[in-house]
């Protein structure tokens, strides 16, 4: 493979991942002023529902979206832990 292509590949992969912990960032701040409008304004039955709901729906949006920006499910070990020791550490 050619340098660039790499280079251009890394870039993509660095930007994807920058840009899918922004999207992240940003659902957590949407629940959190979901819980605050719901708790600032009288709560009833059905706001505290339908924030239920929503809370439900954003977790699992945040869920798939870290599987799809680390590539793994989050019970696997990561793949830098799971790569062979360098010759320098092996040196002792």
């Amino acid at each position: 493979m050619i340098k660039g292509a790499t280079d251009r590949a890394v870039l993509i992969a660095d930007f994807r991942s920058g840009l899918g912990r922004s999207i992240l960032l940003g659902l957590e701040f949407l629940v959190a002023a979901d819980i605050i409008n719901t708790v600032a304004v009288e709560p009833t039955l059905e706001s505290l529902l339908v924030l239920a709901g929503i809370v439900l729906i954003r977790t699992f949006l945040s869920f798939s979206l870290e599987v799809e920006i680390d590539g793994r499910w989050p019970w696997q070990k990561r793949r830098s832990a799971q790569a062979t020791p360098s010759a320098g550490d092996a040196e002792d």
